[in-house]
This record gives C-alpha cells, sequence and structure tokens, in this order.
C-alpha cells in the first residue's frame, strides 16, 4: 500500500519527519500489509524509497513538492521531491497498488473558491481506496463535500456517520455511507470496482480520541489563520503551508501532535483494509 511523502518534505521538519514515516511504515508492515513510500529520486519516481533516499528527503531543503503537473519538471531537472495526494495516487495506481494512507486531502479553500486542490480531481479521476481523517480543516469543508459529490466519489465514514475535520472527530457534515470494519470495506470496494467506477473510495478515519482537538477549540484558531492568510494575499502553492504553520503556533503545538496521531492511525486502517481485500481475494 502507498504512503506519501510531501509530509517529510514539506510537512514536518526533520529530524520529526523523517520518525514519523519510519513510524508509518512500520505500522503498515504490523498490519500485515508492504509499504511503498513514493518520492521522485534524482529525476525517477520511485515506487518505495530505501531507508538512505527517506532520510535524504527529509534532510534536504531543496526538494519539490511534486503534483502531478510538476512530475515533468522533476524528471528533467533530475530533481527530487515529495509527492502530494494527487500525485501519489497518479504514481500508486500506475504501480497496481490499490489502498494509499494519507492525514487529510486537499479540497475547496476558504479565501478563494478558486483555489481548488488537484486532489479532488485525482479522486474523480483515479480508481483506489484513500484513507484520511477528512479534509485539512483549514480548508471549507462543506464546498469540499459538494465537489466530492458532484464528481461522484463515495465519502466512507469508518466507524462514524459525520465527517472528520481532521484535528477533530467532528464536522456537522454527513459522509455518504458508514462502514464499522475493514473487510465491510473491502466489500464496498469490490461492489464500486465491479460497476466499472472510475474513481477513489474515500475513506474517513477520525482522528484517536486521546489526541482528537474539539472542534469548537479549533474553529477560532482556524478562523484567524484564515484572516491572517486573507490580510497577506497569500494564494498558491504558499497558502497551505502557511495556514498549517499558522495554526500549529495558535494551537500551541497541539495540532502537529494531532497531525501525528492521525497518520499513524489511518496507515494502520489502510493495512488492515490491504490484508482485507488479499484475504477475500479482490
Amino acid at each position: 500500500m502507498a504512503l506519501e511523502s510531501a509530509v517529510v518534505t514539506h510537512g514536518l521538519s526533520y529530524p520529526r519527519s523523517l520518525e514519523l514515516a519510519r513510524k508509518m511504515e512500520l505500522t503498515v508492515r504490523e498490519g500485515g500489509a508492504v509499504p511503498a513510500t513514493i518520492a521522485v529520486i534524482g529525476g525517477r519516481i520511485k515506487i518505495g524509497v530505501t531507508e538512505g533516499e527517506l532520510e535524504a528527503l527529509a534532510q534536504s531543503a531543496s526538494n519539490l513538492k511534486v503534483g502531478p503537473r510538476d512530475f515533468a519538471r522533476a524528471i528533467v531537472e533530475g530533481a527530487s521531491g515529495g509527492t502530494t495526494v494527487a500525485a501519489t495516487m497518479f504514481a500508486a495506481r500506475r504501480a497496481g497498488i490499490t489502498v494509499f494512507a494519507t492525514g487529510g486531502i486537499g479540497g475547496v479553500h476558504k479565501e478563494n473558491r478558486f483555489d481548488i486542490s488537484a486532489d479532488l480531481g485525482a479522486l474523480a479521476a483515479t480508481a483506489m481506496i484513500v484513507v484520511c481523517s477528512g479534509a485539512k480543516a483549514i480548508l471549507d469543508l462543506a464546498a469540499t463535500l459538494e465537489w466530492l459529490e458532484m464528481m461522484g466519489v463515495p465519502v466512507v465514514g469508518y466507524r462514524t456517520d459525520e465527517f472528520p475535520a481532521f484535528y477533530s472527530r467532528e464536522s456537522g457534515l454527513d459522509v455518504s455511507v458508514r462502514l464499522d470494519s475493514p473487510p465491510a470495506i473491502a466489500e464496498y470496494w469490490e461492489a464500486h470496482k465491479s460497476l466499472g467506477m472510475e474513481g477513489a473510495v474515500l475513506v474517513a478515519n477520525p482522528i484517536p480520541e486521546s489526541s482528537a482537538i474539539p472542534y469548537r477549540e479549533m474553529e477560532p484558531l482556524l478562523d484567524e489563520a484564515s484572516r491572517e492568510a486573507r490580510d497577506q494575499r497569500l494564494r498558491g502553492k504558499a497558502l497551505t503551508p502557511f495556514l498549517l504553520q499558522r495554526v500549529s503556533d495558535l494551537s500551541e503545538g497541539r495540532s502537529l501532535i494531532a497531525n501525528e496521531a492521525l497518520l499513524l492511525s489511518n496507515a494502520r486502517l489502510a493495512a488492515e483494509i490491504s490484508s482485507a481485500i488479499r484475504s477475500k481475494g479482490f
């Protein structure tokens, strides 16, 4: 099963990023699956990086943040970089990988409704299971769910009827179906695939309760970060890193701890789903 690398290159700082990446791979193995952390190394797309390559990515300050449109640039320049959700899906699917674990998907930004992540297009066009803890809480969650519905992407709530809000277990927004076990998700995937659906199944796994931050506590911090971004007229690739850093600062690091907890939880669930698919012969 696939893991992204943008969280290593652009999400966390070294050495914390490397420690988390190692923990995620170990969690996948403990769940009975084989981890494939996807990245671009020296202009080559790697489906599963080595320990040395992972460490080099975590330490480097010159990594590209590789979305689908950036692969050709990375290849031509012989560059290295971390793959986003959309880029990881592109590479993983072409390698025959069915299951992918990430933190939170991108979506529609509050600051500019025309600023829409490539993740949504990838989810609409790539047949695989993506396990996340909802969309990043800095986004317009309702608008993001509307886009997913419009593009025919089912949102499965894992043991929940409510779409999780990344750091928080609650958002007040509904999922399209609730499923309570990895085998049930595997059967749902088989039905989805048998219909010839071309898009993904998005599995929304709430952050563990012990690490969750209630949405009523997060909402004012998210609003403040968004206001600051609008005041600075930030957009494009600069927007998301700014918002995530400001939320971390405003929450006194609680959001960072929550982020790490949900990444490990998603890796564990994705491995269990992968094992269930294999055991059922799907």
